[in-house]
């Protein structure tokens, strides 16, 4: 008799069982990312709720002018003889390359610059090369204000002239030695880069700077 009763106990126990494994099974919802990864996909700069990301894309070409110019380091700190000195070990050499570059990037980007103004002065085929080509595209620029151009019947755009102009351009300048002058200048630029971010004593400004805020401390105090 305890056996059956046993029995008949448990059935309803098993027979319940699966029923609320399939309303737990129902009731289960994926919720919304929350702290740190709904953070981060806020701040991102294609969440719908960023308000603070900028594209390239979004930016006007002085607003990155404007953000280069506020990016620039003195050059006094930026050839300060005192602070090249050589890396200890690879793990410092690649941190000082990286953050120098971060920290230098507008300077860096002036270099490369003076560095292709260098080659192309001392380039006398390119230099002439490049007037060629921005005088034909001067004079396309004052014709079609006058009237468009016509071939055979046909009007052209003045993009579509830009187009013919470069395309005819390619040979002039493989003749004039672009294609040297190119390479020259990436080699020259990370090799100029690539040595002043090596040697330049990035993390000497940390322990700079405390030694000037204590001091701004002291002159407020007194």
């Amino acid at each position: 008799m305890d056996t059956k009763s046993d029995t008949t106990a448990a059935e309803p126990l098993l027979s319940s069982s699966p029923t609320t494994a399939d309303a737990d099974t129902t009731s289960v919802t994926i919720d919304e990312p929350s702290g740190l990864l709904d953070g981060l996909l806020k701040t991102s700069p294609t969440h719908p709720l960023s308000k603070t990301g900028l594209g390239l894309n979004k930016m006007s070409p002085k607003d990155i002018y404007n953000t280069l110019w506020s990016r620039l380091q003195s050059w006094g700190s930026f050839i300060d003889t005192n602070r090249m000195k050589t890396p200890n070990s690879t793990v410092q050499w690649s941190r000082r390359l990286v953050r120098n570059i971060e920290h230098f990037q507008s300077n860096y980007l002036c270099v490369s610059l003076v560095l292709i103004v260098y080659c192309i002065l001392t380039s006398p085929l390119l230099l002439l090369a490049i007037a060629a080509i921005a005088g034909l595209s001067y004079i396309l620029t004052l014709k079609n204000a006058e009237s468009p151009l016509k071939l055979f019947g046909h009007k052209f755009s003045l993009g579509q002239q830009y187009l013919f102009l470069m395309i005819v351009s390619f040979p002039l300048f493989y003749l004039a030695g672009a294609g040297q002058a190119v390479f020259w200048v990436i080699g020259a630029s990370f090799f100029v880069i690539g040595l002043h971010a090596s040697i330049y004593a990035i993390e000497m400004q940390d322990t700079i700077e405390p030694q000037f805020i204590l001091f701004d401390k002291s002159l407020q105090n007194v």
